[in-house]
């Protein structure tokens, strides 16, 4: 009896997450023995002898119930935008039969533009209006699974609750002291500054904001992590080398949208006499205005078959000859307009609308951005506002008496 082996481990006595090992006696046959110290095993890695296996034991791999449900869940969101992504390629396709176009080179503004052909709404709410978008645009972003089968998480910042936010935290870092590393081998051959060709310049666009921050990282963060991780950009875009890390700083900076270059200015064209004209039309309130501009001309005005005076008030004349006082051309083109609608206040503005933008056709590229700097080209969209109910008119209040 004690020259036998004792191959099977007694391992039960639990309620909890472990189970506490009875020891294992392993006698020799010269009757000497040798204790195993007893370590806590989970129970889920344990599994019965086969009895057939060579080995003496067999364990497994499994993971915890929370884990298992973590992953599935981010396997199910994965198979849901899959789906979802399959729905709208087989609708973009309907939709282009429907409308007679391409279904392979159809945008999302064709899209838009089929789905308010279609069906029609006079919501006010744009959200409450029909559309179509993608999977990736309507449903909320989820991050992917942290971590392996094992438990382990895969990135060291996972226990602060914003992993990717400290992630970004710690490269920007790393990158300052690689710049400053940099900065003293520069300095040690000689060179104490960049050239300034090289130099990063940080105009023409702003940071990210915070609500962008946090569809990016896919993290709850607030105004304090917002200012840090600003702070931290700032100062790593100041340094005289940050154009060796221009791509990881660019990656957080939005850039202003250049609006004219949207827009395509008309060319000149030319009149029976050959002199250069342009047209356009301005608007103001309920105001239309039909302008035409004269090149090689002598300051002419006609509004409606008059002149200047037009308009009685000194104020609505100053405001059409404005734009051809900034842009220097006072007395050098002729002007034809034709306004309906509206008042004397509204037509002039909408003249003045008109005059403008025949005039980027007279100017260079640099001298319409001043004008649109100066509000030479945006149209006026204020309207009056309509009398409210119980008020004397849409601010004016009646006078309220206590007694």
């Amino acid at each position: 009896m004690l020259n036998t082996l004792i191959t099977r481990e007694i391992a039960l006595i639990s309620y909890s997450r472990y189970i506490v090992t009875s020891t294992s006696y392993l006698f020799s046959s010269n009757r000497s023995k040798t204790n195993v110290a007893a370590t806590p095993i989970p129970a889920t890695l344990l599994k019965p002898v086969n009895k057939n296996s060579s080995s003496s034991a067999l364990r497994i791999k499994t993971i915890n119930k929370v884990m298992k449900a973590y992953l599935e869940r981010a396997q199910r969101h994965e198979e849901f935008m899959m789906v979802k992504d399959d729905e709208f390629e087989i609708g973009k396709h309907h939709l282009a039969n429907m409308m007679g176009l391409d279904a392979t080179t159809l945008t999302q503004d064709d899209i838009d533009r089929a789905i308010e052909y279609l069906l029609p709404s006079g919501l006010y709410e744009k959200k409450a209006r029909p559309m179509m978008k993608p999977p990736k645009v309507l449903f909320p972003k989820e991050k992917a699974a942290q971590f392996d089968d094992s438990g382990r998480p895969f990135n060291a910042f996972f226990y602060t609750k914003k992993g990717n936010f400290y992630t970004a935290i710690h490269e920007l870092v790393e990158k300052f002291h690689e710049l400053d590393a940099f900065e003293d081998r520069m300095i040690e051959k000689g060179i104490l500054q960049p050239p300034q060709e090289t130099v990063l310049s940080l105009t023409g666009g702003n940071w990210i904001t915070l609500d962008q921050m946090k569809e990016l990282f896919l993290e709850n963060l607030g105004e304090i992590d917002y200012d840090f991780f600003i702070t931290t950009l700032t100062r790593l875009g100041n340094h005289p080398y940050s154009f060796r890390c221009k791509d990881i700083i660019m990656k957080y900076r939005t850039e202003f949208e250049d609006i004219g270059a949207r827009e395509s200015i008309p060319e000149l064209m030319q009149d029976a006499d050959g002199r250069p004209y342009i047209k356009s039309v301005g608007y103001r309130k309920s105001a239309i205005a039909h302008v035409t501009v004269k090149g090689n001309g002598t300051g002419k005005v006609n509004i409606n078959g008059q002149d200047i005076f037009y308009f009685p008030r000194l104020h609505d004349r100053e405001q059409i000859m404005y734009p051809l006082a900034f842009s220097k051309l006072l007395g050098k083109v002729d002007i034809e307009a034709e306004v309906f609608r509206s008042g004397e206040k509204g037509q002039a503005g909408a003249i003045r609308h008109g005059i403008s933008l025949c005039l980027r056709s007279f100017v260079d590229s640099n001298f319409v951005e001043k004008m649109r700097l100066a509000g030479l080209l945006t149209r006026d969209i204020r309207y009056r506002g309509r009398k409210l109910y119980g008020q004397k008119g849409h601010r004016g209040k009646y006078t309220w008496k206590k007694r």
